[in-house]
């Protein structure tokens, strides 16, 4: 009895240690993901079951859902999917139900990630898979380098400016600084658009909210002040907002440049319009990405190693590689069982699993950390 007592109480003494975990909080930089290390105990009671708690449903998000969905078909998991609707409360309150029913892995978006990670981090406690997009805490965090995909749409602008528009340009940049996970890019597209003498950037917002509704009404602002705008960087949302607003007031021409992040289909709808100003979306495949963490969540479940964090590598469509995306998007679990195809949109990267999940990460991880 004596001796039960004691196994009784060290039991709990590891779990209230294993609950109270705060992570790896300061910033590491990870090794590649090794597919073949050792695999470890499968979660103690909890249901072979994947939810997703997406923010809002914007396309992007929408993909997410899509690839998540495919997966948990594949792998046998019960899915679900519920909708925030940009409201934090209703975001952490389903991922506090979805704790309490014992869910084995969860995917979670929020538009205010500090008020959200709390309850994210009572999941991971729970033993479950947590999956995020960009900011901490998570079992497996997606981030994309953020700095390199700033570049890559500043460097289609940029060659559009001098090639087209003999190198003179007024831009207008549509920013997330507000998020500061995603402020790297538009420090990138300024570093670009600055070393060249004949641009002006003639604004630098950052619209409220960060949709397709606050791109217009920014964009309606910005004209007022200055009619002839060249050139117009974002995320897709907000600059398919300011498309909106020039086309509103006749003042889109197609030697203008816009580009977005994100691969939104109405962004691609608009790179294959022959006159259309839109010209480039540097996108970062949701299904894809999605499809890869439904897949590691069902191996958390089963008691497998997965990556801690994964790159979303950037991809600049044009109206040449159009056709490929497209397919790619329809069928993620074509492109994510094969490593050639695969690692053109993901990177992998550190290794947990259930019995180490006290390392899950919890700071802004990025693999441009130096």
């Amino acid at each position: 009895m004596a001796q039960l007592l004691i196994s009784l109480v060290a039991g709990l003494a590891c779990a209230r240690a294993q609950e109270g975990a705060l992570g790896i909080t300061r910033p590491v930089v990870f090794p590649v993901f090794d597919p073949n290390a050792p695999s470890c105990s499968a979660p103690v009671g909890l249901k072979k079951a994947l939810a997703y708690v997406q923010e809002n449903d914007r396309d992007f998000l929408q993909g997410v859902d899509h690839g998540l969905s495919l997966a948990a078909v594949n792998r046998g998991l019960q899915y679900r999917r519920v909708l925030a609707e940009n409201d934090v409360g209703k975001a952490i309150a389903q991922v506090q139900s979805l704790v309490a029913a014992k869910v084995g892995a969860i995917v979670g978006t929020s538009s205010d990630p500090v008020a959200f990670g709390p309850s994210l981090q009572q999941a991971i406690w729970s033993g479950a898979f947590v999956g995020t997009i960009v900011p901490p805490p998570a079992t497996l965090l997606l981030n994309a380098p953020q700095y390199r995909t700033g570049k890559v749409l500043a460097d289609a602008a940029i060659e559009h400016i001098k090639t087209k528009l003999g190198g003179k340009a007024k831009v207008v940049l549509l920013t997330q600084d507000t998020m500061e996970f995603l402020a790297p890019r538009f420090t990138a597209m300024r570093d670009g658009l600055n070393a060249l003498p004949g641009v002006t950037i003639v604004a630098d917002i950052a619209p409220k909210p960060v949709n397709k509704e606050g791109g217009f009404a920014t964009m309606q602002t910005i004209l007022v002040a200055n009619p002839d705008v060249d050139v117009v960087l974002g995320g897709d949302a907000v600059v398919l907002g300011a498309l909106e607003a020039l086309r509103a007031v006749g003042k889109d021409r197609p030697d203008q440049f816009l580009g977005g992040i994100d691969g939104e289909p109405e962004a691609v709808s608009e790179i294959r319009k022959a006159d259309s100003p839109y010209k480039a979306s540097i996108a970062l495949s949701s299904p894809v990405f999605g499809y890869a963490m439904g897949q590691f969540a069902a191996d958390w479940l089963d008691g497998k190693s997965i990556p801690q964090a994964m790159d979303i590598l950037p991809i600049a469509l044009t109206s040449a590689n159009l056709d490929q995306y497209d397919a790619d998007l329809l069928d993620p679990a074509s492109v994510y069982a094969d490593p050639e195809r695969r690692s053109d949109y993901l990177k992998m990267y550190g290794n947990i699993c259930y019995d180490s999940r006290d390392e899950y990460v919890n700071f802004p991880w990025s693999s441009e950390l130096k």
